[in-house]
C-alpha cells in the first residue's frame, strides 16, 4: 500500500482531495456563520419591532444617523404632511413583487423639524412607468403618526445606485441627508415607514402599506442574507459532503490495490497451470 501512495499519481491525488475537504470545509463553516448572523438579526429585529412606541426625537434628530440597532424600532410623530416637497423612490416593490414607487412624503413636526415618511407603495403609471405615478392624496390637518424607524439609505449598504437625470420628483435612496439639500426645515436622521395615523387615512390618502419585517425579510440596510432555514441545511450540506471525500478516496485506493494484485496474480496463474500432454 505505501509503494501505491508514494507513487506521483497518488500524491497528486490525495493532496487534491485534502484541498476538497478543506475547502468544504471551509464553505459549510461560512455558512453555519451566516446562521448564526441571520439568528442574531433576526432577534434584533425581534425586539426592536416588539418594543413600546417612543418619540422619533427621543432616538434621532437633524443631521444626526439612525444605528442598526434601532432599526425598526416603533416611534410616533406629530405634525402636519407637505405635500409640496413630497416624492417618490424608484424601483421598489410590493409585497406581490410588483414594482413601482414608494410615496416619501415630509412631515412637519411640532418641533419644527421634517421627517422623511413611508407612506407606501404605489404602481406606475399603465402607459409610462418611468413617469410620475398617480399618488394618494395627502392629508391635510394635524396628524399622529406611529411607524418603524429607518436608517437613511446609502449605495454602500442598499446596493442601490443613484442615477443623474432623474424626471423631478424622482429619487433612488430615502435618505435625509440628500434632502436636507431640497427642504426649507431642518430634516430629522433616518426615515419612518408608517404603520398607521391617528385620524385614520382616508382610502383616498392611502398607499400600499409597507409590511412589516418577519424572519426571512431582507432589508435593502441588512446585509445580504438568504433566510434562516437555508444557510444550517447548506453548512451541514457541506460538511456531508466533507466528510464523503476520505470515503471515496479510500474506496478509489482498494480498488487501485485489487487492481495491482490482480495484475500481480496473472503471470504467477499463467506459469502455475499445468500443460497438456503431447499426444502421439
Amino acid at each position: 500500500m505505501l509503494r501505491v501512495l508514494f507513487t506521483r499519481r497518488w500524491v497528486v491525488l490525495t493532496l487534491v482531495f485534502l484541498a476538497m475537504v478543506l475547502a468544504m470545509y471551509r464553505l459549510g463553516l461560512w455558512q453555519f456563520h451566516r446562521y448564526q448572523q441571520t439568528n442574531r438579526s433576526n432577534h434584533r429585529i425581534s425586539l426592536a419591532v416588539h418594543s413600546p412606541p417612543v418619540s422619533v426625537e427621543t432616538l434621532t434628530r437633524p443631521g444626526a444617523t439612525v444605528p442598526g440597532s434601532e432599526r425598526y424600532r416603533p416611534v410616533t410623530a406629530t405634525g402636519h404632511f407637505d405635500a409640496a416637497h413630497q416624492f417618490v423612490v424608484r424601483r421598489r416593490t410590493n409585497a406581490d413583487g410588483n414594482i413601482g414607487f414608494f410615496l416619501i412624503t415630509p412631515l412637519v413636526t411640532s418641533n419644527g423639524d421634517a421627517l422623511l415618511v413611508n407612506r407606501g407603495w404605489v404602481a406606475p403609471d399603465d402607459m409610462d412607468g418611468a413617469a410620475f405615478p398617480a399618488v394618494p392624496k395627502t392629508p391635510a390637518g394635524t396628524v399622529t403618526l406611529t411607524g418603524r424607524l429607518m436608517p437613511d439609505e446609502t449605495s454602500g449598504v442598499s446596493g442601490i445606485h443613484e442615477v443623474k437625470g432623474l424626471p423631478p420628483r424622482q429619487y433612488m435612496l430615502i435618505s435625509g441627508r440628500e434632502q436636507a439639500q431640497h427642504l426649507p426645515e431642518p430634516v430629522i436622521g433616518g426615515y419612518m415607514e408608517l404603520v398607521r395615523s391617528s385620524p385614520a387615512l382616508a382610502r383616498s390618502e392611502s398607499a400600499q402599506l409597507v409590511p412589516a419585517p418577519d424572519a426571512n425579510s431582507q432589508s435593502t440596510s441588512d446585509a445580504a442574507i438568504v433566510g434562516q432555514g437555508v444557510h444550517l441545511p447548506y453548512a451541514i450540506q457541506w460538511w456531508l459532503f466533507a466528510l464523503m471525500v476520505p470515503v471515496g478516496w479510500w474506496i478509489l485506493l482498494r480498488q487501485e490495490l485489487k487492481d495491482r494484485r490482480k495484475k500481480a496474480a496473472a503471470p504467477a496463474e499463467a506459469t502455475a497451470a499445468p500443460t497438456e500432454p503431447a499426444h502421439s
